[in-house]
Formats: structure tokens, sequence, C-alpha cells
């Protein structure tokens, strides 16, 4: 078993204090929080740090191996997952976006649908397309409608 034998911790008490309270997220705080307690010797070794702050001991193991090989930097470190990628790409989001601030615009957003798979060869759903243009580009592809000639604009103001 992989069990850690000999702990190096190069952090004052005070340094991992300020560190323990720039911390922003819960999981970040508990792998200072963990060197905080070995540091001070309230927690004798791991098993008892684990059983402070609720987690399991092998969890606490992992945190320690991290910290061994790359410091407080890669115990803090948030990582971003990829996550799916778009179904409409940034680049066909910028032409899209373009071609809704030009005058003729598009009269629905089945229009759009049909564009972008006409034009630039982008299958996406109604749905996706609809969120794209209302939330995400604040735009509406809705043209505004024509006004009569005879039309008195101060009437239609009172």
């Amino acid at each position: 078993m992989g069990a850690v034998s000999k702990l190096e911790i190069t952090e004052t008490q005070e340094e991992l204090k300020q560190l323990l309270t720039h911390q922003k997220t819960a999981s970040r705080k508990e792998r200072v929080l963990v060197l905080y307690l070995l540091k001070t010797g309230l927690a004798a070794n791991i098993t008892e740090a684990a059983l402070m702050i609720g987690r399991h001991r092998v969890t606490v193991q992992k945190w320690i191996q991290q910290y061994q090989k790359g410091g407080r930097e890669s115990l803090v470190l948030q990582k971003r997952s990829s996550g799916r990628p778009r179904a409409i790409p940034s680049w066909v989001e910028k032409a899209l976006e373009q071609k809704l601030q030009q005058e003729e615009g598009f009269n629905s957003y089945q229009e759009i649908v049909d564009w972008l798979e006409g034009s630039l060869g982008i299958k996406a759903a109604y749905k996706t397309v609809h969120k794209l243009v209302h939330y995400r580009l604040k735009a509406s592809p809705k043209v505004a409608r024509p006004q009569s000639i005879k039309e008195d604009p101060e009437q239609v103001e009172a």
C-alpha cells in the first residue's frame, strides 16, 4: 500500500492560515485545512486529520501525495472539465451575429435553423438556436413591421 512515510510541510502556520482564508471553494479549504491540522499538531497523523474533516483516510492521503509532488499550488489548483463541445461552434456564432445585425435579418428562428444548415452546413435543433440567439446573443430574429406612409407619428405617440 502506498502510505506517506515522512511529511514535510514547508509553509508556516500563519501562511497556512492565510491560505485557508483565501480559498473560495469548500473542497480547496478542506485540503489546506488538512495541512494546517497536521502542521499545528491538532491532528497527529493523516487518519486523525481525515476523521476531523469527515473524509476518508485514502482521500486525505491522495491530497498529501499531491502536495508532496507539486506543493501547495497543485493542491489548491482548480481543474476545469473540458465538458461537451457546443453544438454551434464560436465561428458560426460570430457569423450568425453579423447576419442578425444586417437590415434584412430573419423572420423566424426556423429561418435561422435553415440558414445554418444551408449556408454553413451546421445542423442545430430549433431549441438550440433559440437559446443561442435569444439568451446568448440577446438578439431577435424578427424584422420590424413596415409602417404606413400615411401614419402620423404625433398621433401614434398620443
